[in-house]
């Protein structure tokens, strides 16, 4: 039977309509990225390609130091958005560890970077005034400007102290004819150093501290030949530049999560660097909150003044105790191994030099009860406040460490790495 005209419609139609479907233009299709940067950037790699770069030629104590490393680079050469700028400070007990080729390499990469062994502080002064641009200063051998005979270098001295605030000053005295006048110097600008030994707290806490070691036999780089080798840097620096560029309008608007533990002044060098990690993505937002949780806890981990280590070791002598007698208190911080109350500058630790150290945490001695005697002591809850202000939490009330917690492949959230305990440190 014929098919009507209806039919041949319907069919001419539907035939048509499949024809469409298979013959239409494929639309594209648009994948929204699972983990999207907080600042748009379009050299993804950039970082990657660094920490490639650096790792040819220097071994670092662990991945947290090469990670802070990178971010460090990165944000010198975005300095006039940053409130603050950490130094980095590659120190170590030993010569030939790798310090100067950590500020060799640092060089072909920073912004405007100036090489500072045995130069004064008016030349240092006039390099960050300079219109064209804030410098980055690479000092070398900073443990001769720290050192017990370092006096006259006090005005550089002033300028490392100063300078990790933006606007902050350095002001001086100059003589001109027979007038003395106070000048105030611009101060702030990215300071990378290295050296022997150690570095005031004044510049530690506001430093990354990279702690450098000598190789071991097992650990090999290639060698380093600046005219060969720093090309390559200088077009990392290039790249530096660009994404520099493309971010700066955007970045002072951003404010970084920080992870539990890493606050305060703490919070001031790690900001900058969080800012940056996170205009790379997620990856490198999350290996930065785990090198600062690491890195300030390693802080830590540092010789504390003899008031933190009283403050410790009396804590740890007191276990569950409610009080103690002087006398007792004191007998326990002499039994302790390794105890430095036993020679204090040739005397034991006495009940007045006790009183005088905890009198500073506002811990005073009074009667207490033990048993059915009533002598002079310390109550628990007396020193409880300074434990908590000072060490933190116990470990009974904690049994993780940061530094456990971070070297482990399991961490999935930084935001939950503990502090670590000071009697963990000192034991």
């Amino acid at each position: 039977m014929p098919i009507t005209a209806e039919e041949k419609a319907a069919i001419d139609a539907e035939q048509s309509a499949i024809h469409e479907a298979m013959f239409r233009p494929k639309q594209p299709i648009t994948v929204a990225p699972k983990h999207k940067p907080l600042i748009e950037n379009s050299d993804q790699l950039l970082l990657t390609d660094i920490e490639a770069y650096l790792s040819r030629f220097v071994v670092y104590p662990s991945e947290h130091e090469r990670v802070a490393h990178v971010l460090w680079i990165a944000h010198t050469h975005l300095m006039e958005k940053w409130e603050s700028t950490p130094r980095i400070a590659f120190l170590s007990t030993e010569p030939a560890s790798g310090k100067s080729r950590a500020l060799e390499l640092t060089e072909t990469l920073v912004l405007r970077p100036i090489e500072a062994i045995n130069v004064t502080s008016s030349y240092l002064f006039r390099k960050v005034s300079d219109p064209d641009g804030l410098p980055t200063i690479l000092f070398d051998e900073i443990d001769t400007i720290f050192g017990p005979k370092a006096k006259e270098h006090e005005e550089i001295r002033g300028i490392l102290n100063a300078g990790h605030r933006r606007g902050a000053k350095a002001g001086r005295c100059v003589v001109i004819g027979k007038a003395i006048k106070t000048e105030e110097l611009p101060a702030y600008c990215a300071v990378a150093l290295a050296g022997l030994g150690n570095l005031p707290d004044t510049i530690l806490t506001r430093s990354i501290v990279v702690r450098m070691r000598r190789r071991a036999p097992n650990e090999v780089v290639e060698p380093y030949r600046r005219r060969l080798h720093a090309p390559e840097g200088n077009v990392l620096r290039e790249r530096l530049a660009s994404w520099s560029n493309i971010v700066a309008d955007s970045i002072t608007d951003v404010f970084p999560k920080m992870p539990a533990g890493v606050e305060d002044r703490n919070a001031d060098v790690w900001e900058p660097l969080l800012t940056v990690a996170d205009s790379f993505g997620a990856d490198w937002g999350n290996r930065a909150r785990v090198a600062a949780v690491a890195l300030v806890a390693a802080a830590k981990e540092s010789t504390p003044s003899l008031g933190i280590r009283l403050l410790s070791d009396t804590r740890l002598v007191f276990g569950k105790s409610t009080a103690l007698s002087t006398a007792d208190l004191i007998e326990k911080l002499l039994s302790l191994d390794e105890s430095c109350w036993v020679d204090m500058r040739g005397k034991p630790l006495d009940a007045r030099r006790l009183s005088n150290y905890l009198k500073q945490y506002g811990i005073h001695s009074k009667t207490v009860r033990i048993g059915t005697s009533t002598p002079k002591g310390y109550q628990r809850e007396d020193l409880h406040d300074a434990w908590s202000r000072y060490l933190g939490v116990s470990p009974m009330e904690s049994a993780t460490s940061a530094t456990t917690a971070t070297t482990s492949a399991a961490v999935a959230n930084v935001a939950h790495v503990a502090l670590p305990e000071w009697d963990d440190i000192n034991a």
